[in-house]
């Protein structure tokens, strides 16, 4: 059996670090959507027991054991007690250390693709299980629409129909510099920063609280939303950032916001922004080799519970 599925990138739309937790993980607040943009992985089943094989057509991706999609493919063998083997083709469009989740969407998208290889019948719970195992990020990716993501990212809801409804198919634009930022540097350079005093961690009661105001006035554009802790260590070390930021702004009029740690950077674009101007401001800044891609919030906003 082959088959085919789409794994779509997302944006956080708001990133609200609260706090690092004794586990060593950090306790977060965030409102993350989906993009229509993103990239395929193709499955299908070999003949070989317990083989995993995956390609990519990115050379630079690395395809052994540290990739999610293996990593998926072996919770889901360990859970459902399945042994076939399989075959995973990636293409990929979602470039690494961009904040786009990427390979996180990967790994659900590798465990859907099991389902449906090997027929077994996975209960939604379980399936829950096994993507928060993969990664903090993973679990977003079950639902078809925007969430919001609670504690180090495993407690997924999703957003109520009133929010949803002022995001979904809203036109955005992507860009993404030459270089990335690891996730893990990111989290460690904003933990030494609040050490030293000269970062700070939102304040949890307070991020929920303009959460639900935004969420109960139906009035309120979903341009409100956006915040990202991050940006306040990732602008300060890595300067083409904010000097982009500032460049589309004075240019084009329109503000561009980190995707979770970076380095990729989104705008939400208004029915009367021309997204080729915007991109054309992004690459003179930046260059040609800049990642530039409009796309559109995805979902249907359905208030799906996990």
């Amino acid at each position: 059996m082959q088959v085919s599925l789409f794994s779509p990138a997302k944006l956080n739309l708001s990133l609200a670090i609260t706090g690092r937790r004794a586990d060593g993980f950090h306790d977060l607040v965030s409102v993350v959507a989906p993009l229509t943009w993103g990239d395929t992985l193709h499955a299908e089943g070999t003949e070989t027991r317990g083989e995993t094989l995956l390609t990519c057509d990115d050379p630079a991706l690395a395809t052994d054991e540290t990739n999610l999609v293996r990593k998926a493919a072996g919770l889901f063998r360990a859970t459902t007690g399945w042994q076939g083997g399989v075959r995973f083709r990636l293409e990929k469009r979602i470039p690494t250390g961009a904040g786009l989740g990427g390979g996180s969407s990967n790994a659900v998208a590798a465990l859907r693709a099991l389902q449906r290889v090997s027929g077994c019948v996975v209960a939604p719970e379980t399936m829950l299980r096994m993507a928060a195992a993969a990664g903090s990020d993973c679990p977003l990716f079950l639902a078809d629409g925007p969430v919001i993501m609670r504690g180090r990212g495993e407690r997924v809801e999703a957003l109520p129909e009133s929010g949803a409804r002022r995001l979904v198919g809203r036109r955005v634009l992507v860009c993404k510099p030459a270089f990335g930022i690891a996730t893990a540097w990111a989290y460690g350079r904003l933990a030494d920063g609040v050490a030293r005093g000269v970062a700070a961690y939102a304040a949890g009661e307070k991020v929920e609280d303009g959460l639900q105001r935004w969420l109960q006035s139906e009035n309120a554009p979903a341009e409100a939303l956006l915040n990202n802790t991050f940006e306040q260590v990732a602008f300060a070390k890595f300067v083409a950032l904010p000097t982009l930021a500032a460049w589309v702004e004075a240019r084009c009029g329109v503000t561009l916001h980190l995707s979770g740690s970076g380095s990729a950077c989104f705008a939400l674009l208004g029915p009367e922004v021309d997204a080729t101007h915007v991109a054309v401001c992004v690459r003179e800044a930046w260059g040609a080799s800049a990642l530039v891609v409009e796309s559109a919030l995805a979902g249907n906003g359905a208030p799906v519970r996990f």
